[in-house]
């Protein structure tokens, strides 16, 4: 059965820290003229929440009049959209995302990890009959194109033999993925926390295949021109953004109250979430990193994902950028 989402579709649409070490920026070490900053936010980056509710960047910025523009992002196509857009200089994606946004042409750099969530699975309702990934063949699945869950959803087709011709894949948002889930409108969805967690614990719904593994990574992106010309304000973002991390995970507690009250969802949605399946580790993006995004390559070779001619290993090579945030950390 062939697939909703073309070619054309899918490329077109690809506790408390030291104060002075996070929050005090060099003087006159800024580019001047710099008046707003566009960041995201979104349900499945903590760090992003956390910065958020307590003004941080705005604290941060505030000696050289910088004002924070604090953008939504539902999931990893939208942050990527509004980065090629120029809409925010700072998105947060699952790694994955970033390797095709930057493939396809988007100018963007991975400097930091804000985590290393497992926070996709293939879901199942909770009466459906489905035993093992096989089974797929020929149902329905929602998923959301250009982001973790969707390279996944290919991945697990790929182990069992099928690919993404052999499934009906229905294009949704991951809020409308879980509605329609649990209408019974789909037969599996390509999971992402904090609604897979809600699922499973409002609805029943079941994990049928997981593997940490082929989740890679929330990685935090910056256009590149943003950071050839701002690199002090980077670094500035990177140290705040560093403050978030080591915050979320070292109070757990109130990381899990900051997600619950930004999502909407109950506090045991976003612990579930963050005590189970939410890792944070070195931030700067090295070696394991790298052998993340290069298990995906072959996912996006085989199902021409990428524009034509499309240099996937060159693409690789020019996201990772580590420097900005040993710079930051440096600091």
């Amino acid at each position: 059965m062939k697939t909703r989402i073309s070619r054309r579709a899918f490329v077109g649409g690809a506790l408390t820290l030291s104060t002075a070490a996070f929050l005090t920026p060099r003087r006159g070490a800024f580019a001047a003229g710099l008046d707003k900053l566009g960041v995201d936010y979104a349900y499945y980056n903590p760090p992003s929440l956390i910065l958020k509710k307590y003004g941080w960047l705005e604290e941060a910025l505030a000696p050289i009049g910088t004002k924070i523009e604090w953008v939504l992002s539902l999931g990893s196509n939208k942050a990527n959209s509004f980065l090629a857009a120029n809409a925010i200089q700072f998105g947060s994606t699952a790694g994955s995302a970033a390797l095709l946004a930057r493939a396809n042409g988007s100018p963007i750099r991975t400097v930091y990890l804000y985590s290393q969530p497992e926070w996709t699975a293939t879901v199942i309702g909770k009466d459906s009959p489905l035993r093992n990934v096989k089974e797929l063949r020929g149902k329905k699945i929602a998923a959301t194109k250009g982001t973790d869950p969707f390279f996944f959803l290919l991945r697990a087709l790929k182990d069992a033999g099928l690919s993404q011709n052999d499934v009906e894949i229905v294009e949704l948002q991951h809020p409308d993925g879980r509605q329609a889930l649990e209408r019974g409108q789909v037969d599996a969805w390509a999971g992402l926390d904090p609604h897979m967690a809600a699922s499973e614990l409002d609805a029943g719904s079941r994990l049928l295949y997981r593997n940490p593994a082929y989740n890679t990574y929330g990685a935090l992106n910056v256009r590149e021109d943003f950071l050839h010309d701002h690199p002090d304000v980077v670094t500035t973002v990177l140290r705040q953004y560093e403050r978030a991390r080591k915050f979320a995970a070292t109070n757990l507690d109130e990381t899990v109250k900051i997600v619950a009250e930004a999502s909407g969802l109950e506090a045991r949605v976003a612990d579930r979430q963050l005590r189970l399946r939410t890792r944070y580790p070195n931030p700067s993006p090295g070696a394991d990193y790298r052998r993340a995004l290069e298990g995906v390559i072959p996912i996006v070779r085989a199902n021409q994902l990428a524009l034509p001619g499309a240099d996937l290993d060159g693409a690789l090579a020019a996201l990772v950028d580590p420097a900005p945030t040993k710079t930051a950390l440096r600091g």
